[in-house]
C-alpha cells in the first residue's frame, strides 16, 4: 500500500503542453489509493479537457469561481477546496503561474486555491529551455522554496519547441515516487523497525481441536497499519486471525502457538527498535498432545496442562535499546496488575484495557485503555475505535522516543 492511500491529493493544472500527462498522473494517484480533485486554469483546457480528468479522478472539476446549473449559479469555494487537501500538487507550473504564485496575483481559481492552502504544496515546471533557465523563473522557483513549497525539478530531454535540454516536467510516475518519498522522509518512524504481535495462539490438544482464546487480532493489526503509515518497517507477528493487511512497509509472519510466536519474535528482536506485544498468547498449553483424534466417551476427560513461555518477560530480559511495550487485559484490579507486569516484565509502557468496561476487550471495533509507563504515570483514554485508539498508542511511543 502506498503511503499516498487516504491522502486527497489536490492536482492544479496549468497551461502548458504537459497538461496531457495529468491524466496520467491522475490514475496513478487514484491506483495509489488515493482521493483526488482537479483545479484547472481556464487556458489549460485548451491542452486537456476537464470531462477525461473528471473521468479519470471520479470528481468535479473546477476551473472558473462560479459555474452555471440550470438557471442557478454556483460559486466554487477556493477556501473549502484549499482546506479539503492533504496536499496540493501544480502540474505542469509553466513559467507565468510560477511567477503569480511568486508575487501572489490572483486571477483565477487555481491561484485563489493555492494561496488558501493549508497542506504542503508541491509543484514541477514545465516550459521550454531558455523560458526555464531565465534568471525570473530560477527566482520565482527560488522564491516559492523559500515559502516552504516543494520543488519538484524538470528534467531533461526534447522539448516542444525541438530544443533539447531541461524544462520537460517531471514524467507522471516520477512525480508520484518524488512525493511518496518526500512523505517518507518526513514520517516520524522512518527508519524505526517494530516488531508486532497480533490475535490469539491455539494449543494444541489432539490433531482436531485446540486451546484458544476470543481474540481477533482488530487491535494489533490497527497499530501495524497505523505504525507503517508513519514510516516504520513493521515485523508482525500474527497468530490465526481473519484479520487482512496489505502495506509494503508490513512484513506479515504468521504462527499458531505460543512456541511458535515465542520463536518468531526472538528471531526478530535483536534487530528492531520498538516491540508492541499485543497479542493475547495462551498462559498454558496441553502437556501431551495426542496423534489421533480423541474420542468422545461417557467419563470426564482430564487433559494435564503446562505453563507455555512468557515471550513478554523473556525479552524484558535481554532487552538492550529496544523500547518494550506490553498490553494487559484484566478483569479486577486492572491498575495495579498492569503496573506489577511493567516491574517484573521490564517494560518501557504497558497498555491497559479492562473487560469490566464496555466496547473493549476482544472482537470489537471499539476499545478503551489507559497507558502506564515505567515511572507509574498513568494517562488514560476515552472509548474510540481501535483505529483511533492505535493512533494514541503510537503518539505516546514517539513521544516516549523523543522524550
Amino acid at each position: 500500500m502506498s503511503v499516498l492511500s487516504g491522502k486527497k491529493v489536490l492536482l492544479g493544472v496549468t497551461a502548458g503542453i504537459a497538461a496531457y500527462k495529468t491524466a496520467n498522473l491522475v490514475r496513478l494517484f487514484i491506483k495509489s489509493g488515493a482521493e483526488v480533485k482537479v483545479v484547472m486554469t481556464p487556458a489549460s483546457k485548451d491542452f486537456i479537457t476537464p470531462l477525461t480528468l473528471s473521468t479519470l479522478s471520479k470528481n468535479p472539476v473546477h476551473s472558473t469561481f462560479y459555474e452555471k446549473e440550470d438557471e442557478n449559479e454556483l460559486w466554487n469555494n477556493h477556501v473549502d477546496l484549499g482546506l479539503w487537501a492533504d496536499l496540493m500538487i501544480i502540474a505542469p507550473a509553466t513559467a507565468n503561474t510560477l511567477s503569480k504564485m511568486t508575487n501572489g496575483t490572483c486571477d483565477n481559481l487555481l491561484l485563489a486555491t493555492y494561496l488558501s492552502a493549508k497542506c504542503p504544496v508541491y509543484f514541477a515546471p514545465a516550459m521550454d529551455l531558455d523560458m526555464y533557465q531565465h534568471p525570473s523563473t530560477k527566482g520565482s522557483i527560488n522564491s516559492l522554496e523559500s515559502f516552504g513549497n516543494i520543488l519538484i525539478p524538470a528534467a531533461s530531454g526534447e522539448l516542444a519547441s525541438g530544443l533539447v535540454g531541461e524544462g520537460r516536467m517531471a514524467e507522471p510516475e516520477d512525480i508520484v515516487s518524488f512525493i511518496e518519498n518526500d512523505i517518507v522522509s518526513k514520517l516520524p518512524l522512518r527508519g524505526k523497525k517494530v516488531l508486532l504481535t497480533a490475535g490469539p495462539t491455539y494449543e494444541a490438544i489432539d490433531p482436531v481441536r485446540f486451546i484458544g482464546n476470543h481474540s481477533s487480532g482488530k487491535m494489533g493489526f490497527e497499530v501495524a497499519k497505523t505504525a507503517a503509515n508513519l514510516g516504520a518497517e513493521v515485523y508482525l507477528v500474527a497468530g490465526p486471525s481473519h484479520q487482512k493487511v496489505s502495506h509494503s512497509f508490513i512484513h506479515r509472519i504468521d504462527v499458531k502457538s505460543a512456541q511458535d510466536m515465542y520463536e518468531a519474535c526472538h528471531k526478530y528482536y535483536k534487530d528492531v527498535d520498538i516491540a508492541i506485544l499485543s497479542a493475547a498468547v495462551a498462559d498454558y498449553r496441553p502437556k501431551n498432545i495426542a496423534t489421533q483424534k480423541i474420542k468422545k466417551k461417557e467419563t470426564a476427560l482430564t487433559i494435564e496442562l503446562e505453563p507455555t513461555k512468557d515471550i513478554l518477560k523473556s525479552l524484558g530480559e535481554i532487552k538492550e535499546n529496544q523500547l518494550l511495550v506490553g498490553f494487559a487485559l484484566e478483569t479486577n484490579n486492572e491498575v495495579e496488575n498492569a503496573k506489577s507486569k511493567i516491574a517484573r516484565k521490564n517494560l518501557d509502557l504497558i497498555v491497559l484495557n479492562s473487560l469490566q468496561d464496555k466496547g473493549a476487550g476482544f472482537a470489537t471495533d471499539t476499545n478503551k485503555i489507559t497507558i502506564i509507563d515505567a515511572n507509574f504515570n498513568e494517562k488514560s483514554f476515552d472509548l474510540k475505535s481501535k483505529k483511533e485508539v492505535s493512533k494514541d498508542i503510537i503518539n505516546e511511543i514517539i513521544h516516549k522516543l523523543n522524550a
